[in-house]
């Protein structure tokens, strides 16, 4: 099945990224557009998505962009790499599931690459490493179109998540790729893409 690839160098601001996301949204529904794998990076963000609740926000001066994804208050910031989705599981299956599936095991794979043993938790949705946090999945489905998606932390500024509870964890729980191995990895974005292809094709 046929999926564009969307690779952004420059850091696109989060709501500009919402707004072609959303458009994106709504000419897959309506066959209109191909489904889509965009990979990027944003400036500093803080969103909050449809579970969140003001005790998660610690130092009250931060700006919170609210978004209609699944999930609670999470950090947006540059050395993260964010993969959103525009995936049409009407010619798939109708399984949230097996596609949330498919995303983490995809990040387990793409760590296992770069030396990191990394694991999904069956209480806290997105892929840990030993205690610590390193991506977070948050994902809205309308009419069986599924968006947003995924982040994975690889040398983002980590003293940023003070400011909040990110999804609504301790902020000492978060890590990166370059706190568990001290390497920054260039010029992998599409192994990552083609790691969530291969896995989201068998859905």
């Amino acid at each position: 099945m046929s999926i564009e690839i969307k690779l952004s160098k420059k850091r696109i601001p989060y709501k500009k990224a919402i707004l072609f996301l959303n458009k994106r949204v709504e000419l897959v529904k309506n066959g209109e557009n191909k489904e889509l794998i965009w990979i990027l990076e944003h400036p500093k963000t803080y969103t909050a998505g449809v579970s969140f609740k003001k005790n998660e926000i610690i130092d009250k001066k931060i700006k919170i962009v609210k978004t209609n994804r699944g999930g609670k208050i999470t950090l947006h910031n540059p050395g993260q790499k964010i993969i959103y989705f525009v995936i049409n599981l009407n010619h798939r299956k109708k399984d949230i599931r097996k596609l949330i599936r498919a995303i983490e095991k995809s990040i387990i794979e793409f760590l296992k690459l770069l030396n990191i043993k990394a694991r999904k938790d069956k209480k806290n949705i997105g892929i840990w490493v030993k205690e610590k946090k390193i991506a977070a999945i948050g994902l809205r489905v309308s009419r069986w179109v599924a968006f947003h998606g995924f982040s994975i932390n690889i040398s983002n500024n980590l003293k940023e998540y003070q400011k909040v509870l990110p999804c609504g964890l301790d902020n000492t729980m978060i890590t990166s790729v370059y706190s568990e191995k001290k390497i920054i990895p260039r010029n992998f974005e599409m192994k990552l893409i083609n790691i969530c292809i291969k896995n989201i094709n068998k859905i």
